[in-house]
C-alpha cells in the first residue's frame, strides 16, 4: 500500500476514558501514541461515573474501570474485555475506620457488628479491605453486616444476605461518628471518636507486600469486545501504548524528576524500593496478586464461580508484559 493511500485511510479513533496521572500522561500530551488507532479522551468527573456508564451501556470503546466492577461485569457477560494494564494500586489497610466507642480491640471484634461500605459491597477497596481483615486478622466475614451507601455498577448482581442497605436519608460517616456504625470503609470522617482500626496504614501495607506479595490492583483498562474482534490487533495495541507511557513515567520516577509528588506517587517510590517497578502490566508479574483478588472475589460472594486469571484478559495480551 503506498504511504497516499495509507492517508487516505479513515483514521480509527477510539473514544476513551482515562483519568489523567503519572503512568499515562504521555498518551494524554500525545508524546506516547499507539500504532494502530487514535485516543479520542473524553473526561468523565467523577471517574467512577464512567464505570457506571461502561458496565450500563457500553458507552465507550476503551475504558479505565475498577477490576472488581470488570469481573463482576464479566461474570454477568457484559460485553467488553480488559488487557492487562493496572493503572491504578493502593495499599487499603488506613480504608477502615473504628468508632472507639464500639469496642473494637482487635480487627476480629468486628465480628457480630455492623460496618459501613462506601458505595457498593463490590467496591474494589471494600473487597481488599475485607480481604485484609479475614487474612491478616482471621475474622470472619459471614458474621459482620456490611451496610451500604449505595447501589452496584451492575445492576444485575445480588450481593449475599449479609449485605444491606443504609435507611434512606442516612450517612455511614454520621452513623460511624455517632456510634451507629461499629466501623466503616472508604469514607472520610474527622470525629473525636474515630480512628483508623489499623495504625502505622502504610506500613502495614509495605509489611504486607515484603511478606506475602500482597500490592493491591484497583483499576484495569476495558476495551468493547466488538472492536476486538474487528480489529485483531487492537488490544495488544492498546497494552503497549499503556506500557510505553508508564515506562516513562517509572523512569523519571527513577530519576528524581517528579517535583511535588502526589500521594499516589510517594507510594509508588516506597514501592519501587521493594520491587524495582512500582506499576507491572501484564499477567505473569501480577499472577499472584490477580489469584488472591479472584479467591476474594469468589468468597465474598462477588462472583459465584471460579475464574483463571487469563479469562479475564484478551487473548492478545495474556502473554505481554510491560
Amino acid at each position: 500500500m503506498s504511504n497516499d493511500a495509507r492517508r487516505a485511510m479513515p483514521e480509527l479513533k477510539l473514544r476513551t476514558v482515562t483519568r489523567t496521572q503519572g503512568n499515562n500522561r504521555a498518551l494524554k500530551d500525545g508524546s506516547v501514541q499507539p500504532r494502530s488507532f487514535a485516543f479520542h479522551f473524553e473526561e468523565i468527573d467523577p471517574l467512577i461515573a464512567a464505570f457506571r456508564r461502561m458496565v450500563r451501556g457500553n458507552e465507550f470503546d476503551i475504558c479505565e474501570m475498577a477490576i472488581t466492577t470488570y469481573i463482576c461485569a464479566k461474570a454477568h457477560v457484559k460485553p467488553m474485555t480488559a488487557v492487562p494494564v493496572f493503572l491504578v494500586r493502593a495499599f487499603h489497610h488506613g480504608a477502615i475506620l473504628v468508632n472507639t466507642r464500639a469496642g473494637i480491640r482487635t480487627p476480629k471484634d468486628l465480628e457480630g457488628k455492623r460496618v459501613g461500605v462506601n458505595r457498593g459491597y463490590t467496591v474494589t477497596t471494600g473487597v481488599w479491605a475485607r480481604s485484609i481483615l479475614q487474612d491478616e486478622y482471621g475474622a470472619d466475614l459471614s458474621k459482620i453486616t456490611w451496610m451500604l451507601s449505595g447501589d452496584e455498577h451492575v445492576a444485575e448482581y445480588r450481593a449475599p444476605a449479609n449485605v444491606v442497605p443504609v435507611e434512606k436519608g442516612k450517612s455511614i460517616g454520621d452513623m460511624l461518628a455517632s456510634g451507629e456504625l461499629a466501623a466503616a470503609i472508604g469514607v472520610e470522617v474527622n470525629a473525636p471518636d474515630v480512628k483508623p482500626l489499623i495504625p502505622n496504614a502504610l506500613e502495614a501495607g509495605l509489611t504486607a507486600l515484603r511478606q506475602r506479595g500482597h500490592y493491591p490492583i484497583n483499576h484495569t483498562v476495558v476495551i468493547k469486545d466488538e472492536l476486538i474482534a474487528a480489529h485483531r490487533d487492537l488490544a495488544a495495541d492498546v497494552f503497549d501504548a499503556f506500557a510505553r507511557a508508564k515506562r516513562r513515567y517509572v523512569e523519571d520516577l527513577k530519576a528524581g524528576k517528579i517535583a511535588n509528588p502526589t500521594e499516589a506517587e510517594a507510594v509508588h517510590r516506597r514501592v519501587m524500593e521493594i520491587t524495582g517497578d512500582p506499576l507491572p502490566y501484564g499477567i505473569a508479574p501480577n499472577r499472584k496478586v490477580l489469584e488472591e483478588l479472584i479467591r476474594h472475589a469468589l468468597t465474598q460472594g462477588i462472583i459465584t464461580k471460579p475464574v483463571t486469571a487469563e479469562e479475564l484478559f484478551a487473548p492478545a495480551t495474556r502473554a505481554l508484559v510491560g
